[in-house]
């Protein structure tokens, strides 16, 4: 870390244009974070036919994306500890733009599943190491940089999933693939500069949570310390994340929430299609199911962040999950705008999720170690959704078992998200939390 870097004033120009660089690398990776589960979700049955696979393997390549998000949940504050949250930005950006593009022209399923693995692995690390840069970088405006990156993930998960089919049709479904490894590429340029520069963040208004100023010096210099410097001595949390209720309260709101998303995202389409739904429209409901949740991404960061206890949240959340699971059981075809808006406004629990990472600890450490715990034990339990539903639904020859094992998971969500809501910081240890 440079003696510049870690002097500059905050207003000054050094610092400015250190900030604009890391929010354009921010957004830009933000977009292409669910690019490659999206963008090939509605093309799964023409891919299948040319291919050669049917709903069996659906299922599974359904299942990859959290197999992957939860292995790299695990990996990537090891690997940003070595590399520095920015080298692993980069990393994560190459990863994710290379692995969509070669996928596009995978010869066979298994190519198909490796390089999909490889992009998702990216993906993956992408979705543990935002939240902490966010920290470091905009600690001053938390709120806001939430809000932006969240919103700009809904709008990566919507545009893939609208426009598959249509460039599908237009091009072929492997060109309607590729394009999106192109925009995932984009990302690589302002983290290569942003690692070229050695940008480290400068100077900040004091770190919130902070009891003292010694504290917050100290917290200051963990800021600057091990994530950035491969050299630095690792500092982490004075308990381990997984022995306190925070940790696996959050851990459980985020695995059922994407045990949920992932379920919908890769079934719905099947399932609309089985009600008498055209391919297109049913490709399309994706796009309308996450532009929901973009909605909800602009609204819950703020009163996330505003709400001493957020639970009341969740607890309409819920209701709106209860619904949109009934509408899409009973009466698919009949009302699906309502089914889709309703199950769509579910997953506002995924940006609380997010923006409480930040808010449950006081450093970019402690954020990274809660952002890969829940990360990697959420997506590791999450795995079971999307294959699950899948089997229910080919063994009972309905949708019926299939809804009402997501039923269960809202349930559990209830639960993890009351530990997860409650305030404390992970930083103050399991006696303090209590």
């Amino acid at each position: 870390m440079t003696a510049t870097a870690t002097t500059a004033e905050p207003g000054s120009r050094s610092t400015l244009q250190g900030r604009l660089l890391v929010f354009a690398a921010l957004i830009l990776s933000a977009f292409t974070l669910r690019a490659a589960v999206t963008s090939v979700s509605p093309l799964f049955p023409r891919i299948g036919d040319d291919l050669g696979f049917g709903a069996g393997a659906i299922g599974l390549l359904g299942m990859l994306p959290t197999a992957m998000f939860a292995l790299f949940g695990v990996l990537t504050p090891v690997i940003a500890t070595r590399l520095g949250l920015e080298r692993t930005a980069l990393a994560a950006a190459a990863l994710t733009g290379v692995g969509i593009f070669a996928r596009a022209f995978a010869p066979g399923l298994g190519s198909l599943a490796l390089l999909s693995a490889v992009a998702l692995a990216g993906m993956g690390i992408g979705n543990v190491v935002i939240p902490p840069l966010v920290k470091r970088y905009f600690s001053d405006r938390l709120a806001m940089m939430s809000t932006v990156y969240i919103c700009l993930l809904q709008l990566g998960t919507i545009v893939p999933s609208l426009t598959a089919v249509p460039v599908a049709d237009a091009v072929g479904w492997r060109w309607s693939l590729a394009m999106w490894g192109v925009a995932a590429v984009a990302a690589v340029v302002p983290w290569t500069a942003i690692v070229l520069t050695r940008l480290t963040r400068p100077a900040a208004p004091a770190v919130r949570g902070a009891e003292s100023p010694a504290q917050d010096a100290a917290a200051e210099a963990e800021l600057d310390g091990p994530l950035t410097e491969p050299s630095a001595r690792p500092v982490a949390p004075p308990v381990p994340v997984w022995r306190t209720s925070l940790g696996w309260g959050m851990a459980g709101m985020f695995a059922m929430t994407s045990m949920v998303t992932y379920s919908m995202l890769t079934w719905l389409p099947s399932l609309l299609v089985e009600a008498g739904i055209s391919e297109g429209a049913a490709g399309a409901s994706l796009g309308v199911f996450a532009a929901v949740g973009l909605a909800g991404s602009l609204l819950a960061p703020s009163f996330t962040s505003r709400m001493i206890d957020p639970y009341p949240i969740v607890i309409g959340c819920a209701v709106c999950y209860l619904a949109g699971f009934a509408g899409l059981l009973w009466a698919p075809a009949t009302g699906t705008v309502l089914w889709l808006v309703l199950v769509g406004a579910g997953p506002t629990t995924f940006p609380m999720s997010l923006t409480l990472i930040n808010l449950r600890t006081r450093t970019a450490v402690g954020s990274a170690s809660l952002s890969g715990f829940t990360q990697g034990v959420g997506y590791t339990i999450a795995c079971a959704g999307p294959i699950l539903f899948g089997v229910l639904h080919e063994n009972t020859g309905g949708w019926e078992w299939s809804f009402a094992f997501l039923t269960c998971g809202i349930a559990v969500l209830l639960v993890a998200a009351k530990a997860a809501c409650r305030p404390r910081v992970l930083e103050d240890g399991p006696t303090r939390q209590a």
